[in-house]
């Protein structure tokens, strides 16, 4: 292209880019509301910049002194047509900051050295495949459409910090920022209040540094707001005050450090708010989170630490095979117990096992007895009548060996009872010349301890509805025998 046939700004950045200069357009640094890019459809001649003029200095050879590195740098300008890159292997690194693009840029299975699109208005963005040796950065972008970099290899970070993809209201047919399968071998940065009308897709993603969505909005009523199923992190997934209108999807995530949803708004009512089955995570924290609207399903997740307060869990949520070793904040067993009961998956004994083994590791085995209690009572709802009424049996008089001290009240009480019934009807001796000295108290324990004899009841024999009442002891010794027995010997078993 003959340099004669450029405008005068377009001449500029010709003889600029290979001294690796700015230009910039812009008025003033900040470029108030009229010279922001968002106005860029009303800029003359004086700021605009074909995008057939760009490529052909991007892919052209360019002589230059010793000791100057080319480097595309223009800073408020709007580009016309459309930026076509596909397949273009470019060294120059490319900073297009505060521009109006006015097509979307074809950057299709380019491999560039940087680009630097911060603060700039695009209606989309085509970079499959794209291959960037540095960073990629689209901080506090526009993107009214699609951001397309599925497959892409950043070998440097990715900033889409205070960027906004997608626009309210607008219905899309693909997410509007497809990350899927792309590799980054530094940190993601999404956070200061990133917003994505539409869903963002990180399904497969390998991202080798910290992922960041602090403060971030993600909109997808009725779909799937954030997709990052099989996503690989390096260090830690940081999403704390995030607001997630649809269905936040991390299974079969992969997250070393901390997964921290701290004080996150997550609401998906018709389905899962947050589906997290099959997760594996060093620290899953929910901490003052909001209570979540939505199914919550951590089915077969693997974590080292659970910090979820009992009021953040949904009405619903599905938690067989989820393991984690410690569960914070310290509340009590049936605050809970509450979570537990809500499993769309029903009687799920895991769940118990997991919250009574975090019970025990911190000392309270008060509060791990009374989780075991509960798993029994909810596992007597699902046997037959017969086993119900044993089951009931067994918790009425020692609480399936997880109350003992019950036991204990009981034979108090019948041996009062008997002791008190006896002593006013004393029963007649068998062998008067023979019999001991007759005593209430150790002729109601002969009757109720089967295996104890202290001789009185085989001396003395009740008669009438006395030696009824003497039989009902004699059963309801035997019984709470056996219970305190199978209690017992449940008790020993888990140890």
């Amino acid at each position: 292209m003959e340099i004669t046939e450029l405008t005068d700004v377009e001449r500029r950045v010709w003889e600029a880019y290979p001294k690796g200069r700015t230009v910039d357009l812009r008025e003033t640094p900040d470029d108030g509301p009229e010279g922001a890019p968002e106005a860029g459809a009303a800029w003359g001649p004086e700021r605009t910049v074909r995008a057939e003029i760009l490529r052909a200095l991007l892919l052209g050879d360019h002589t230059r002194a010793d000791g100057e590195v080319p480097l595309l740098r223009l800073m408020g300008a709007r580009i016309s047509g459309r930026l076509d890159l596909r397949y273009a292997e470019i060294a120059a690194p490319i900073h297009l900051w505060a521009c109006l693009f006015e097509e979307i840029p074809d950057l299709y299975g380019a491999q560039l050295r940087q680009l630097n699109l911060g603060r700039s208005v695009l209606p989309g963005l085509h970079a499959i495949a794209l291959r960037v040796d540095g960073s990629l950065r689209l901080t506090r972008c526009r993107v009214r459409g699609p951001v397309r970099l599925g497959g892409a290899r950043i070998t440097g970070a990715v900033f889409l910090d205070r960027a906004h993809v997608g626009e309210a209201g607008a219905t899309y047919s693909e997410p509007v920022l497809a990350l899927n399968r792309v590799t980054v071998d530094d940190d993601f940065q999404a956070d200061g209040g990133f917003t994505a009308h539409g869903q963002v897709r990180m399904d497969g993603a390998v991202i080798t540094g910290n992922i960041t969505f602090d403060d971030a909005v993600l909109s997808d009523p009725g779909g799937t707001a954030l997709d990052a199923s099989n996503l690989s992190g390096g260090t830690d997934f940081h999403a704390m005050r995030l607001t997630a209108r649809g269905r936040v999807n991390l299974r079969g995530a992969r997250i070393p450090g901390q997964l921290n949803l701290a004080y996150a708004r997550l609401s998906h009512p018709d389905g899962d708010a947050l589906r997290a089955s099959s997760l594996t995570v060093g620290e899953l924290w929910l901490r003052e989170a909001a209570t979540i609207e939505g199914r919550v399903n951590l089915r077969r997740s693997h974590l080292d630490l659970l910090h979820i307060a009992s009021g953040t869990w949904p009405d619903e949520v599905r938690l067989d095979g989820l393991t984690y070793t410690t569960l914070d904040p310290h509340e009590p067993a049936a605050r809970r117990l509450e979570a537990l009961e809500r499993d769309t998956d029903g009687f799920v004994p895991s769940a118990y096992e997991q919250l009574t083994a975090a019970y025990r590791r911190i000392g309270d085995d008060a509060a791990a007895r009374t989780v075991q209690l509960a798993k029994q009572r909810r596992h007597r709802a699902t046997l037959a009548w017969y086993a119900r009424a044993w089951g009931h049996l067994q918790d009425v008089t020692v609480g399936y060996g997880f109350r003992p001290t019950r036991a204990a009240v009981w034979l108090l009480s019948l041996l009062l009872v008997g002791a008190v019934t006896f002593a006013l009807r004393e029963p007649v001796a068998l062998k008067p010349d023979e019999a001991p000295e007759f005593s209430p108290v150790f002729y109601t324990l002969d009757l109720l301890l089967p295996i104890i004899e202290f001789g009185q009841e085989k001396a003395y024999a009740a008669r009438g509805v006395y030696q009824w009442f003497g039989y009902g002891l004699v059963v309801t010794g035997w019984t709470l025998a056996t219970t305190i027995a199978a209690g017992i010997t449940r008790s020993i078993t888990r140890q």
